[in-house]
């Protein structure tokens, strides 16, 4: 870690992520959304004759996320760091609250601006082939988040695809489990029911890394969770069969949430709890030591930078690998500080960083 400080400090996140994620990338197998094969972000660099072009260029890009969130605004600042040393403006950042029609509307309203860089996460692949279409056919730079619209091609249409190591978050999701369980006993594995390729590459890892290295650790419930909101009732129903479960394993925070509160309501402190991104109310029960143990995250602003310094080589014609990813991070009471400050670029919230002291 201490490489990717001294990196942050000169300007460059990458550097920094070059000097430790090269072992763990031999590791991954994380595919990209069309088979892509995986090449690490640390790998982008631009000479500083590069820069310099960049900022003599005086380009402007437009940020068009899918949702506004703690994760995309680290995203957002990871971007606007690294555009900002490449001397490129920033000239509209938008939400469209994972509403395909309105993010088709805010491509519309950015071109208008004339950016010559467009960062976003397409929310239908498939409606999203129109949504940008007017923007690749301009020559916009399109670097795009974890997504690519259907038909488009790398290299042609778009520059590169970012994401996180999703395979690396399952496997150390399943590692943090069976520390925190000595690696026995019964586990609920609740899996996003939706074909949706982020969280199915996350979930199938966690699985397989369980099956195939914690042999003491059993699998004795599958369930699928399609609505967040459900969470609860779900893990309300499998507690009332399996009240002894050593662990449980949710897809995401928002219906870890409700997995929690199942728990709490069943009076249950001793079945351990994992989950994948960041969450206040999961970090402070983390930290109080409660059920929660680990949550593992992605780079959100690491992220941000590699998009960012993605659109540079699309402007400058630099060869660029079709897919991109950054390591996974695990979070747990001994490291939430540290952490928190590596994925998102900034402290954890004061409730949490308390808990963690005491």
């Amino acid at each position: 870690m201490n490489a990717l400080r001294t990196a942050v400090a000169a300007g460059s996140v990458l550097a920094g992520l070059l000097a430790w994620s090269g072992a763990a990338l031999a590791q991954a197998v994380t595919v990209g959304p069309n088979g892509e094969t995986a090449a690490a972000a640390a790998s982008l660099m631009l000479s500083p004759a590069e820069v310099e072009r960049m900022r003599a260029g005086h380009r402007r890009a437009a940020l068009l996320w899918h949702t506004a969130s703690d994760f995309t605004d680290s995203v957002s600042r990871g971007a606007q760091d690294e555009f900002k040393r490449l001397g490129v403006a920033v000239i509209a950042t938008t939400d469209a609250g994972f509403d395909a029609a309105r993010q088709k509307s805010d491509v519309e309203t950015v071109l208008a601006k004339k950016p010559d860089i467009i960062l976003s996460l397409p929310i239908d692949p498939v409606s999203a082939a129109e949504t940008f279409r007017r923007a690749k056919e301009r020559g916009v730079k399109l670097v795009f988040l974890s997504n690519v619209p259907r038909g488009y091609r790398a290299g042609v249409d778009y520059v590169t695809i970012a994401t996180d190591d999703l395979v690396g978050m399952g496997v150390a999701a399943a590692d943090a489990l069976a520390k925190a369980t000595g690696a026995q006993g019964e586990v609920a594995w609740l899996y996003h029911d939706a074909d949706y390729y982020v969280t199915n590459q996350r979930d199938r890892a966690f699985k397989r890394r369980l099956q195939e290295k914690y042999p003491g650790l059993k699998i004795v419930v599958e369930r699928g969770i399609a609505d967040p909101a459900r969470a609860e009732e779900v893990t309300n129903a499998l507690l009332a069969r399996y009240p002894a479960l050593a662990g449980i394993y949710v897809p995401w925070a928002e219906p870890a949430e409700g997995v929690l509160a199942a728990l709490r309501a069943a009076g249950n402190r001793k079945t351990r709890l994992v989950t994948l991104d960041l969450s206040e109310p999961l970090a402070l029960d983390m930290v109080n030591n409660g059920n929660v143990v680990a949550l593992v995250t992605d780079q959100a602003y690491a992220l941000g930078q590699t998009m960012a310094t993605a659109a540079a080589y699309g402007v400058l014609g630099k060869k660029i690998p079709p897919f991109l990813i950054v390591p996974a991070v695990t979070v747990t009471k001994a490291n939430v500080g540290a952490a928190w400050r590596e994925a998102l670029h900034r402290d954890a919230p004061q409730s949490v960083s308390a808990g963690a002291a005491k």
